[in-house]
């Protein structure tokens, strides 16, 4: 019930997908073993780029702005920078969050998942 309220709440106020709050504890080790769907394309090394950019330093940074990869016109376009909604909606779909960017991943929709990676990702991307 509460996470679907959640998801109600974020999708009246735009944001398109909910992250964690106080009743929905994300799981970093669980997020660490989900990140192997992200793995198959993003390191966290810096500079490391393979068919995705490197994810490190990606909160706080502008998209489509991560050294040494060529980013799609869309990705560079959007500008947002990356925090733990627009992550999240980014995550949940990649195509509806930001039409003609070069990600062919689907996306997650379970939001437990999406919430843990995050979880991970804060941690290991810094």
């Amino acid at each position: 019930m509460l996470r679907s309220l959640t998801l109600a709440t974020a999708l009246s106020l735009g944001l398109g997908f909910a992250v964690p709050g106080p009743a929905q504890a994300a799981d970093a080790a669980a997020g660490q073993k989900a990140y192997a769907k992200c793995r198959v394309c993003h390191a966290l090394e810096a500079g490391k780029n393979g068919v995705g950019p490197s994810l490190k330093g990606l909160f706080g940074r502008k998209s489509g702005t991560g050294a040494g990869f060529k980013y799609s016109d869309a990705m560079v376009a959007k500008g947002v920078v990356w925090d733990e909604a627009s992550i999240a909606a980014y995550i949940a779909d990649p195509k509806g969050y930001i039409p003609g960017n070069k990600m062919i991943f689907p996306g997650i929709k379970k939001e437990s998942e999406v919430a843990d990676i995050i979880a991970y990702l804060k941690e290991a991307t810094k």
